[in-house]
């Protein structure tokens, strides 16, 4: 009896904490659940030189992880062709995540994948590590032929730039003297202007009041302006086909003129006319001094007596004679050269003007040397402008931006060298003009555990530029961190080089970075002439982007 009612306790117990325990494994479970889980595969473990493999990466988590993948070239020694979009594929409260990298090397060998991290809610997942081998293009040597290295071969300095520079300035000259053609010589349609102002002065007195009258000008209240282009318009006839001075004179002046030329008999007007020209200009006088307004029927009727006034005007005035005519003649033919001649001189004043302005202030804002480097071309400003790239070179690799591509260079090791190292590999490129010149060093030590011998390289370094003619070399040291952080050595300095393919030294400097670890070694090397501040430029977007593996 005692023994069941502790059974029948006990089950009352589990009862009660039974749903603490289901819950308890439900978290379990749910843990189970949401772990992520990392993969990894690749297509090939065996490529030729420059194909690709496609190494892909698929994690499996819940919809509420952040998933960071490897970006870069975090793949070294294989470089990173292309990082393709992240799939991903959705199944009940789960994603499937998949990354996959095409991957390429250009030289032989067998080069091992680094294990690679994949953060999953800030925790790192390391993948495994393989190995790809790069085997090279076999050459059928039996059923081709094989040839000897062709003797080098002189050949005569090109005058493509010279004749490059010839044929800017013909396009130049071609544009200036097609803009003078258009501008000056053009025969170029009169405007409605132009044609109006070369009417004798009667014409275009009735024309320009004709104007007047299908203005708007009364029918917008503006008497003032309506009144002011009557009077010029008559004033402007008098004084050009009457000669009387009327432009500047008051209204009591011009009718005291017009009289006297009457009473001369010079102008056959009667005194009725002489009396409403005056009556008109009083009441333009009122208008636009007082701001009388007169009504529309009487400013129409005075454009009307207006319009009579120059009739009379015309018909009393005496026939010009024949000399007076070829005197008019010759004055409008003198007009006209006048005004070619001014325009030509307006135009040519014009372009010489926008020329020196433009390169004024392009001078002032980019400086006259850049100016004339722009014009005339700078071969490494042309280097500066241009295209950059961004490469891994030799292995241990050296990344960095260059604006050309760097090539590989043929290094023979002497006996005495091939004892202490297993590989070297050179990349570098030299400006055709100038001093400006640039290459990479990686090399691999035949002890792994050796460490470089920097002192060594910089006095080999030194001394091959005294074997090429350099004298006179200044040297300063320094220590060097890259971006992220590796550290290294910076010697550099300036000293007189020797310009290829002549005996003329010139100013110049040059940089030397050195890095290293166990069993390796890598460098850079800079030349430049020390008054070319587009190389300096050059040199310092280089330094800042100089980036090294240190693992051999």
């Amino acid at each position: 009896m005692y023994n069941t009612c502790i059974i029948k306790k006990g089950i009352s117990n589990l009862r009660r904490s039974m749903p603490m325990f289901v819950f308890l494994l439900f978290i379990i479970q749910g843990f189970a659940q949401e772990r992520p889980t990392v993969s990894t595969e690749i297509d090939t473990t065996y490529i030729k030189i420059g194909e690709q493999v496609h190494w892909t990466v698929t994690v499996d988590i819940d919809t509420t992880s952040t998933v960071i993948f490897p970006e870069g070239q975090t793949f070294s020694p294989l470089e990173t062709v292309e990082a393709f979009a992240t799939d991903t594929t959705r199944k009940k409260d789960r994603l499937t995540l998949q990354k996959i990298y095409a991957l390429t090397q250009f030289d032989s060998g067998a080069y091992k994948l680094p294990s690679q991290r994949i953060e999953i809610n800030g925790m790192g997942f390391m993948t495994d590590s393989m190995l790809i081998n790069v085997a090279t293009i076999p050459v059928d040597t039996l059923n081709q032929k094989m040839y000897d290295i062709k003797p080098l071969i002189n050949v005569e300095k090109s005058n493509i730039e010279f004749w490059k520079y010839i044929l800017i300035g013909i396009l130049v000259l071609l544009v200036f003297g097609a803009l003078f053609y258009w501008l000056v010589l053009r025969k170029k349609p009169l405007t409605e202007e132009e044609k109006v102002a070369l009417l004798p002065p009667y014409d275009r007195a009735l024309l320009e009041l004709k104007r007047l009258e299908n203005s708007k000008y009364l029918i917008q209240d503006e008497y003032k302006q309506y009144y002011s282009e009557l009077t010029s318009i008559v004033r402007s006839y008098l004084e050009e086909d009457a000669h009387v001075s009327a432009l500047e004179s008051t209204t009591g002046q011009l009718i005291e003129k017009l009289e006297l030329l009457k009473d001369a008999g010079e102008l056959k007007l009667d005194d009725d006319t002489i009396k409403q020209f005056q009556q008109i200009l009083q009441t333009a006088d009122l208008v636009k001094f007082a701001k009388n307004k007169p009504s529309t029927l009487v400013a129409e009727q005075d454009r009307k007596l207006v319009e009579q006034i120059v009739v009379k005007t015309h018909d009393a005035l005496p026939e010009p004679t024949e000399d007076e005519l070829l005197e008019q003649a010759e004055y409008q033919e003198e007009l006209e050269r006048k005004a070619k001649k001014k325009k030509i001189m307006v135009a040519i004043v014009s372009v010489v003007a926008i020329i020196l302005i433009g390169t004024t202030i392009a001078g002032v804002k980019y400086g006259f040397g850049y100016l004339k480097d722009s014009v005339f071309g700078h071969p490494t400003k042309e280097l500066l402008e241009g295209e950059w790239v961004r490469s891994n070179y030799g292995f241990p690799p050296v990344q960095l931006e260059t604006p050309q591509v760097l090539v590989r260079q043929e290094v023979k090791l002497p006996p005495e060298a091939k004892a202490a190292i297993a590989d070297i590999q050179a990349f570098g490129y030299t400006s055709p003009i100038g001093l400006f010149s640039l290459g990479t060093t990686s090399i691999t030590l035949n002890q792994q555990d050796a460490e470089p011998d920097f002192e060594k390289t910089i006095e080999q370094i030194l001394s091959n530029f005294e074997g090429q003619g350099a004298k006179n070399i200044i040297t300063k040291q320094e220590e060097f961190s890259t971006i992220s952080g590796v550290k290294g050595v910076k010697v550099y300095g300036s000293g007189e080089f020797l310009i290829p393919n002549s005996k003329e030294l010139i100013d110049g400097k040059y940089t030397v970075l050195l890095f290293g670890g166990k069993g390796f070694q890598q460098y850079v090397i800079l030349t430049w002439l020390e008054d070319d501040t587009y190389a300096q430029e050059i040199v310092d977007r280089i330094l800042a982007s100089v980036e090294v593996k240190t693992e051999s």
